[in-house]
């Protein structure tokens, strides 16, 4: 990627940019209009972005040189884009018209209706992953179209968590959901055996999720119960899946599919729309140029949406276990880096924690600040629509205090320097398509960086070789191991707990 024609137009423009302040881009007032985005209600400002046209065009020769068209349409095609697994990646698939109208779908949805008007009080899904932050984010997302039972999630080892959420639950109206793709997870079946245990004579009506239902009815799964997905399908891109079925409980099929219809929307535009005016292909753009050109290591998402407070945590699983590598997907040595660390949290109430280090510190963080224009499922007036107007007036403030600064020279701590870049992401109101294809464009955002940078997007062995070691650990807690490949310090201190554990 670097020693492409673009990259070399990429740095000269970097070099420019960094000694031009973002207040004096957005004197030019033809930015409101040639740099920002839309697909439909859905509207994507990169006018505070440290880019010019001149910039634009290189990032758009980038992408010529580094093959993206095609890799764009192969990824559509099924062709085998996962090499280290020898897989196609299918997951656009799950939201298509084709699967919604399919007899798998057809047999979730009966499933999750039956759930609904069934005397089940709670469901708990126990997943962990892709298994456990897609649909939890989702169901916290669709919050206000919820009509189902009681919805939890649990994915911690720590027995706590399990043992909280199951206080005060009655195992004869608990409905558990055991959500693995392998039904191998460590840490989700460890849980899962807990739950049985907890459900005693109403084990039955466990549930499972899984790419291995074998696995799953050898573990003791209903055959009737056990719901399949692909192997084409990552698991951090699987909750469009059966993996989706307790949100399809806790909201229904038909609001479920409006999501569907929403992601599959955004895979239409992905797929068709000229590169120039796609917005994944200018974001996903925009992330390689911030964290190889501008030299810009994190990224944070803000959404001002207290519904999709937990949007950050599945997308920065999304990016950094994609991305998150330092080979190209042929396994040879990269020469740039990879995946920006992803973070962020739900405004206002960031503002008043860590926005001081985004305005004032000496780190510069590129911020996506998403916001809906009117609030969703809430019949406000008054006072109450006047508080979502002010939500509305602190994300477009955010974005202006930190691109332009307030200059104090005279007081160095009231000094603004400004000139830290944003992305402002806005759309009507989270309905369940709205949401569906703003999760859809953050897929495909990584993707397109991920395609840019050469690297396998869709494998994950960097969750491996933690796995291996925690099991060695555990045998030698267990004292049924000779703890090769542990240091002596890991030895020492698995011995101090050991010890700890017998007192």
């Amino acid at each position: 990627m670097l020693s492409t024609h673009a990259a070399a137009t990429l740095r000269d423009e970097a070099a420019t940019l960094q000694g031009t302040h973002l207040r004096d881009l957005l004197a030019d007032a033809q930015r409101s209009h040639g740099l920002v985005y839309r697909l439909d209600d859905l509207q994507v400002d990169l006018s505070r972005q440290k880019v010019t046209a001149r910039t634009l065009q290189a990032l758009l020769d980038l992408a010529k040189e580094t093959g993206l068209a095609d890799r764009i349409a192969a990824l559509f095609a099924g062709e085998k884009v996962n090499k280290s697994e020898d897989r196609a990646v299918i997951h656009m698939a799950q939201r298509g018209v084709d699967r919604r109208e399919s007899a798998e779908f057809t047999s979730l949805s009966s499933f999750a209706d039956t759930v609904r008007r069934a005397d089940v009080t709670d469901v708990v899904n126990i997943g962990i992953g892709g298994s456990d932050l897609g649909p939890a984010m989702v169901s916290a997302a669709l919050a206000s179209h919820v009509s189902g039972p009681r919805l939890h999630y649990v994915s911690n080892v720590d027995p706590s968590h399990l043992h909280d959420v199951l206080a005060d639950r009655d195992p004869a109206r608990t409905l558990v959901i055991i959500t693995s793709k392998t039904f191998t997870t460590a840490e989700t079946m460890r849980n899962a055996a807990l739950a049985r245990g907890w459900l005693g004579a109403h084990a039955g009506s466990m549930a499972a999720v899984t790419a291995a239902p074998q696995v799953a009815r050898d573990w003791g799964v209903a055959p009737d119960r056990i719901f399949d997905f692909d192997q084409g399908v990552g698991g951090r891109y699987s909750l469009w899946s059966a993996v989706g079925l307790p949100v399809m409980i806790d909201v229904g099929p038909a609001t479920f599919a409006d999501m569907l219809a929403g992601a599959a929307a955004m895979d239409d535009h992905f797929q068709t729309a000229p590169l120039a005016v796609n917005l994944p292909v200018l974001m996903g753009l925009l992330r390689v140029w911030n964290r190889n050109f501008m030299g810009l290591a994190t990224h944070g998402i803000m959404p001002y949406d207290q519904r999709l407070h937990l949007l950050p945590a599945w997308a920065q699983q999304l990016e950094m276990e994609s991305n998150g590598k330092s080979v190209s997907v042929d396994g040879a040595p990269l020469e740039h880096a990879t995946t920006p660390v992803i973070w962020g949290s739900a405004g206002t109430g960031c503002q008043h924690s860590f926005f001081q280090a985004l305005h004032q510190g000496s780190e510069v963080v590129p911020l996506d600040i998403l916001v809906p224009l009117r609030p969703t499922g809430l019949h406000l007036a008054g006072d109450w629509a006047d508080s979502h107007r002010v939500l509305v007036a602190n994300a477009v403030a955010q974005a202006e205090a930190l691109a332009i600064g307030s200059p104090n020279e005279a007081e160095p701590h009231r000094h603004f320097a400004g000139d830290r870049p944003s992305t402002i992401i806005s759309w009507d109101a989270s309905t369940p398509h709205a949401v569906g294809r703003l999760l859809a464009l953050y897929e495909h955002v990584t993707v397109v960086s991920g395609f840019v940078w050469g690297v396998n997007s869709f494998d994950q062995w960097g969750v491996e070789l933690g796995k291996v070691m925690a099991k060695q650990a555990e045998a030698v807690l267990a004292g049924a191991a000779t703890p090769d490949g542990i240091s002596a310090t890991a030895v020492d201190l698995l011995a101090r707990m050991a010890a700890s554990g017998d007192s």
